[in-house]
């Protein structure tokens, strides 16, 4: 009976010893578990869903009188049909045009810019343009803060931060998932610069437009050239914020300075004031927001 019972107990612990060698097989990768685990590894995961559309299906523009398409067709008048953003005009071609077609710009695209508005404008029109729901809303304002009746007078950079801030705060309250397509402050100083060689140009200047840069456009005194440098420091300051907001924003695009460093001439300047778009210059407009909207990265 003793004898009996050593037998079982080493058949036992032969069984015992097989069964935990079969457990350390599977528990370092030697078993069919382990095998099945690793192919589920080696497949590739599902790629998320990428945060920018390239191809939007409705579209609200904010701004100023470059939005409206103020003296491209007569004088002191708005004419958004020839707007960069939402117009019809086909010399123009639009970015609504290019991403919607003629119909779809027509039916899903609206323009809520106000000429003369200033930054501080920008909270108000983003409110209206969320009411549409659309899936991209355009930015173009700042010169207008640029444009005053002196250098002093200009928006400060930091109200300039606030308002455009608060403006963004305002459409993502409503829309969270809405893109925005930032365009930057134009090149004032080449304003000045093209413009002044027109005659003409010059006298339209003399009226008001934009006194910060463009009065006195023929002295080129010490006086002079610092005020004309100060507005174009402070432009370039407003176009940093710009970028510098809606980069915090996984869903805004800056066109990167596009704007400011299109070297632009006067064929694409409003022969009613030389400061505004011309048709010309509102299909460069519209290219370089076409271009950043469908780029595959910002």
């Amino acid at each position: 009976m003793r004898k009996r019972s050593r037998r079982d107990r080493a058949a036992l612990a032969v069984v015992a010893a097989a069964v935990l060698s079969m457990a350390g097989c599977d528990a370092f990768g030697g078993g069919g578990g382990t095998k099945d685990s690793g192919a589920s590894a080696s497949r590739p995961s599902a790629r998320p869903a990428p945060v920018w559309n390239r191809s939007p299906d409705s579209i609200a523009a904010v701004g100023d009188s470059i939005t409206r398409g103020f003296d491209a067709c007569t004088v002191l008048s708005d004419c958004p049909e020839v707007s960069w953003a939402t117009g019809s005009d086909a010399k123009v071609d639009s970015l609504a045009v290019r991403l919607l077609g003629v119909t779809g710009a027509a039916e899903r695209s609206w323009n809520y810019a106000v000429t003369g508005a200033r930054m501080a404008d920008l909270p108000e029109q983003m409110t209206q343009a969320a009411a549409r729901a659309p899936e991209l809303v355009t930015v173009m304002i700042g010169a207008n803060d640029a444009c005053r009746s002196s250098a002093r007078a200009m928006t400060s950079v930091a109200s300039f931060r606030a308002d455009f801030e608060e403006s963004l705060t305002t459409l993502r309250a409503a829309l969270p998932k809405t893109q925005v397509y930032v365009a930057s402050v134009p090149n004032l100083k080449r304003l000045w610069s093209e413009g002044r060689a027109n005659p003409l140009g010059k006298q339209v200047w003399k009226l008001g437009i934009c006194p910060s840069m463009l009065g006195e456009a023929d002295d080129l005194t010490g006086k002079a050239t610092l005020r004309r440098d100060k507005v174009q420091k402070r432009v370039e300051a407003y176009n940093t914020v710009l970028k510098d907001v809606c980069a915090k924003d996984r869903r805004c695009r800056f066109d990167r300075n596009a704007v400011f460093d299109f070297r632009f001439d006067t064929e694409q300047l409003s022969h009613w004031d030389w400061f505004h778009p011309s048709r010309n210059g509102q299909a460069r407009l519209a290219e370089i927001a076409y271009r950043t909207v469908t780029a595959e990265r910002p």
